[in-house]
């Protein structure tokens, strides 16, 4: 049987998944290279390659590595908080569990997947790239730490917390998280003794101790 080449209206669909597909594959190749080199070291073409395109199609998508990286911050973190902001404005449980429903979605999606390396990576390459620091300021900082904020001030308005100056509160909820995503992928990603912390548990001790205190409780 003669070879029939493929007509157009069939082999459009295929090339139109392809191209659709390549923003994405090129922000996950650059997530991956920006994790593991840094993004001052990581280079266009490399990411471009670990995407299986040319650097020419790269610069289709996104103008310069500035760009790209910051597709890389919307696209695996800041993204996910329109969702979570409608999630919470109906959570009908307390405001205790409502908390450690936060920290648990947090690890679950950004935490325990690739997307943690960028915390390390904002904080350490910060100074050199300021615009890259604003940009997460905006976009990742001040919605999550506005979310946390609205938590405990849902439970101070309900009698569950008390009285607090949550804008200041909310780092103590933030900074247990960030030292587990600077642990596994500094000394947890090379030292065997790093691994004696269980991420989920240490976030709902964390909880639990700055809901109830370290002070014992004076029985009557």
């Amino acid at each position: 049987m003669p070879f029939i080449a493929p007509s157009s209206a069939e082999t459009s669909p295929k090339r139109e998944r392809r191209k659709e597909a390549r923003p994405g594959e090129l922000v996950k190749a650059a997530l991956d290279l920006f994790v593991e080199k840094g993004f001052a070291a990581t280079r266009v073409d490399e990411v471009a390659a670990r995407a299986g395109v040319s650097k020419g199609t790269l610069f289709l998508y996104f103008e310069s590595k500035e760009d790209l990286f910051k597709a890389v911050i919307r696209d695996n973190i800041a993204n996910l908080f329109p969702a979570w902001n409608e999630e919470f404005k109906t959570f009908e449980g307390s405001s205790a569990e409502m908390l450690h429903y936060a920290m648990d979605l947090w690890w679950l999606n950004v935490g325990n997947t690739p997307a943690s390396g960028i915390v390390k990576l904002v904080i350490s390459e910060a100074q050199n790239f300021p615009e890259i620091a604003a940009f997460y300021q905006k976009e990742v900082v001040e919605p999550g730490t506005g979310l946390l904020q609205s938590i405990l001030q849902r439970g101070v308005e309900r009698g569950e917390f008390q009285h607090m100056d949550t804008s200041k509160s909310v780092f103590s909820i933030i900074a247990p998280m960030i030292f587990l995503m600077m642990w596994k992928h500094s000394m947890g990603a090379c030292a065997a003794s790093a691994n004696i912390i269980d991420p989920k548990e240490f976030i709902h001790m964390h909880v639990d101790l700055l809901l109830n205190g370290m002070s014992a409780k004076k029985t009557q």
